[in-house]
C-alpha cells in the first residue's frame, strides 16, 4: 500500500494543491465556528434564555435536518450514495433504528447537561470519550486493548478526575447526564462500525443524517409529549430567544455539512488535532462569556487528560506527522495569500469579510444579552 504523500514546501506546491489547501482551511474554520456556536447557543437557550426544554430543542434541530436532507435528496446529487444501501425492513430495524435511538439519547443527554454544568467543564469531561468508546468496543468484542492502551486510559481518567475535583459548580446529576450521553455516543460509534462498516456499506454523514434524523425527531417528540409539552410555555422566554432558536437549527445543520466536507478534505490526524484545538477554544469562550472560574487543579487535570488523549489517539509518530502537516498547511496558506498570481478573488474576500462581520455581530448580540457589552462600553467611556 502506498504511503500517504506529505505536503511539499509551499514554494513548490502547484496552484491546484494550493487552492485545495485554502479550501480545506476555510472548511476547517467553518467547522470550528459552527460547532462552537451550536454548543454556546444551546447552553444560552437552555440555561438563560428561558427555553428550558432540551428535548424539544433537539427535536427542532432534527426536524429541520430531516426537511433539508429530504429536499437535498430530491434536488441535488449530494445523497446519491444512499441508492447503494440495501434499504429493506431488516436494514431499517437492525441498523437505522438502533443507531437512531442511541443518537437521540446522546443529543438529549448532552442538552440536559447545560442545566447543571459549565461549558468549560463539559469539554474537560468529554476528553474521556475515547476511553468509553474503547471499553464499549471491548465489551462488544471488536477491540482488544493492550497494556499501553490501558495505561493511556488510566492517564486520561486521572486527568478528568483532577478536573472534576477542581470544579466549583460540580453537580452529580449533570455529570451523570454527561456520562450517559458519552456512553450513548460510544455505542453509536460502535454500532456504525459493526452494522455499517462491518457489512461493507458506505454511509457518509449526510446520508446517515437523511435516515437517522426523522427517526430521532420522532423519538424525541414522543418523549417530549410526556415530559416537556404538558408544561411548555413561552412566558419566560426572552424576545431574543426566538431569533436564536430559529438560527440555531440551520447552524447545527451546517455543522453536519462542514464535518462531512472535512472528512474528504483532510486526514484523520489533522481532523482530531483540530477537534482538540476547538475544544480548548470552547473552554476559553466559556470563560470569556460566562466568566467561568477555572482553578489551577482543573487546568492541570485537563492538561493531563489532553496529553493522554493525544498520545492514545495518535502515538508519537503520528503526532509528529500531524505537526508537520499543520506547519506545512500554515506555510502554504501564507505563501498562497502573498502570491500575486493566486490572490483570493474579490468575491471570496467579500464573503470572508461579510462572514466575519456576521460572526462578530452574533458575538456582540450574545454579549449584549449578558450585559457584557454595556460593561465594556462603560469601562471604555470611564477611561
Amino acid at each position: 500500500m502506498a504511503q500517504p504523500e506529505l505536503p511539499v514546501a509551499a514554494g513548490s506546491m502547484p496552484p491546484s494543491r494550493q487552492a485545495s489547501t485554502l479550501k480545506t482551511g476555510l472548511y476547517m474554520v467553518a467547522w470550528i465556528v459552527t460547532s462552537n456556536f451550536t454548543i454556546l447557543v444551546n447552553k444560552w437557550l437552555i440555561n438563560e434564555a428561558g427555553f428550558g426544554y432540551p428535548i424539544l430543542l433537539t427535536c427542532w434541530h432534527l426536524t429541520f435536518a430531516s426537511i433539508v436532507t429530504q429536499v437535498l435528496a430530491r434536488t441535488t446529487n449530494l445523497l446519491r450514495s444512499r441508492r447503494n444501501l440495501p434499504i429493506n425492513g431488516r436494514f431499517f430495524t437492525r441498523t437505522i433504528l438502533p443507531i437512531g435511538i442511541v443518537s437521540s439519547g446522546s443529543l438529549v443527554c448532552t442538552n440536559f447537561v447545560y442545566f447543571y454544568l459549565s461549558v468549560a467543564f463539559l469539554q474537560m469531561v468529554k476528553a474521556s470519550t475515547p476511553v468509553v468508546v474503547l471499553l464499549v468496543s471491548w465489551l462488544w468484542g471488536i477491540a482488544n486493548p493492550s497494556a499501553g492502551d490501558i495505561g493511556n486510559i488510566l492517564v486520561i481518567v486521572a486527568g478528568v478526575t483532577l478536573a472534576s475535583l477542581g470544579e466549583i459548580q460540580f453537580s452529580w446529576i449533570g455529570l451523570a447526564f454527561q456520562m450517559v450521553g458519552i456512553v450513548f455516543e460510544a455505542v453509536r460509534v460502535v454500532l456504525l462500525q459493526v452494522l455499517v462498516s462491518g457489512e461493507g456499506l458506505n454511509m457518509d454523514p449526510l446520508v446517515g443524517l437523511y435516515y437517522y434524523a426523522p427517526i430521532c425527531a420522532a423519538i424525541n417528540f414522543l418523549v417530549a409529549c410526556v415530559i416537556e409539552i404538558p408544561k411548555f410555555t413561552v412566558d419566560g422566554m426572552s424576545q431574543s430567544a426566538f431569533f436564536m432558536l430559529f438560527i440555531s437549527a440551520p447552524v447545527a445543520f451546517m455543522l453536519n455539512l462542514t464535518s462531512m466536507a472535512l472528512i474528504g478534505q483532510t486526514s484523520a490526524v489533522v481532523m482530531s488535532l483540530a477537534a482538540i484545538f476547538k475544544n480548548i477554544l470552547l473552554v476559553v469562550c466559556s470563560v470569556v462569556i460566562w466568566h467561568t472560574t477555572i482553578l489551577p487543579l482543573q487546568l492541570t487535570g485537563y492538561g493531563i487528560g489532553l496529553a493522554g488523549l493525544m498520545y492514545y489517539s495518535f502515538g508519537y509518530d503520528q503526532l509528529m506527522e500531524g505537526c508537520r502537516l499543520s506547519v506545512a498547511w500554515v506555510s502554504s496558506f501564507t505563501k498562497f495569500s502573498s502570491d500575486e498570481k493566486h490572490k483570493i478573488s474579490p468575491t471570496v474576500q467579500r464573503c470572508l469579510i461579510l462572514g466575519s462581520i456576521c460572526l462578530l455581530s452574533g458575538c456582540l448580540f450574545v454579549s449584549y444579552q449578558k450585559g457584557m457589552a454595556n460593561s465594556l462600553i462603560t469601562w471604555i467611556w470611564s477611561t
